[in-house]
């Protein structure tokens, strides 16, 4: 049986960002370090390949930190946590690791300085998201305002004459976020953006490669998990840059082929917290099936 021919646009830069690579070797140190079980509070990053692979080395990954024994360490995950959590470790005497990314840590620092400065704060992000989570835990209940879309931020319960600041959730599409920066500059004239923007340059630059390559490809596969913000994101992004199907998967088992009978150009991409070897194993799958050219686009 002869395979049909595909070509195979594969977006560059893709997959692991710095904060993501760094977070995995933070917990990799402290298992050398402190032998077996160091203790994770929440998944390191949002991808189950990277969980077990830290599960098969002794990480146990925990929801709170009731779950972990007196005096064991723990490693924060890379989205940050709100000031309770450390405050709560060091009541309990836990050894703390910190494997916040550090971009993540800029918004914090950036929240903390507005607040002392008395301003309101507006954090555009996704709620329940655990880095929004870990941004809200920075300050005093309701010091913080949350956003979501331009409508929340038309909406803002906040004096005109208000002093506003803005931060973001560092994983957010970019154009996206434009659109609610306009609205809260419509509604608050003097608001005060950050000196650096807040989201992440791995998150722009893995949005513009699927920009780059969107219009040309019938369906484009981005491998990422459910849970990963960015991810989701690079899925719409694809979808609003001219690509028919965008489909967000795990691995090769998640993929419905019968979606690819027919395209001729296809494009891959992995979120920040994807690992290459899955990028590998989705590639494998298209030359099973496929007579496959693949392009890498920078």
């Amino acid at each position: 049986m002869v395979k049909p021919e595909i070509l195979i646009l594969l977006a560059s830069p893709r997959g692991f960002c710095a904060g993501v690579d760094r977070a995995i070797q933070i917990v990799e140190r402290a298992l050398e370090k402190y032998g077996t079980p160091v203790y994770v509070r929440h998944e390191i990053v949002h991808n189950r390949t990277v969980v077990q692979d830290l599960e098969s080395k002794g990480a146990v990954f925990v929801d709170d930190l009731d779950q972990v024994p007196a005096d064991a360490p723990v490693v924060f995950s890379a989205h940050g946590v709100a000031k309770s959590v450390p405050a709560e470790a060091t009541r309990r005497g836990l050894i703390q690791v910190d494997a916040t990314c550090p971009l993540v840590t800029k918004v914090h620092r950036e929240a903390d300085q507005h607040h002392k400065a008395g301003r309101a704060i507006v954090l555009i992000g996704h709620s329940g998201h655990p880095e929004v989570e870990g941004t809200l835990g920075q300050l005093p209940k309701g010091a913080m305002h949350l956003v979501e879309t331009p409508s929340d931020a038309a909406a803002l319960d906040l004096p005109d004459d208000a002093e506003v600041a803005f931060v973001t959730q560092t994983t957010l599409a970019v154009d996206d976020t434009a659109e609610v920066i306009a609205a809260l500059k419509r509604r608050l004239p003097n608001l005060i953006a950050p000196r650096k923007e807040d989201i992440c340059y791995a998150t722009t630059n893995r949005q513009n490669a699927v920009k780059a390559i969107a219009e040309r490809c019938d369906a484009m596969v981005v491998i990422g998990a459910p849970n990963s913000s960015n991810s989701v994101r690079l899925t719409e992004v694809a979808q609003q840059s001219g690509c028919p199907y965008a489909v967000l998967v795990q691995g090769p088992d998640d993929m419905d082929w019968d979606k690819f009978q027919g395209a001729a150009t296809v494009g891959i991409t992995a979120g920040a917290s994807a690992p290459e070897v899955l990028v590998g194993q989705i590639l494998e799958a298209f030359h099973q099936r496929f007579e496959v050219t693949v392009e890498e686009v920078a």
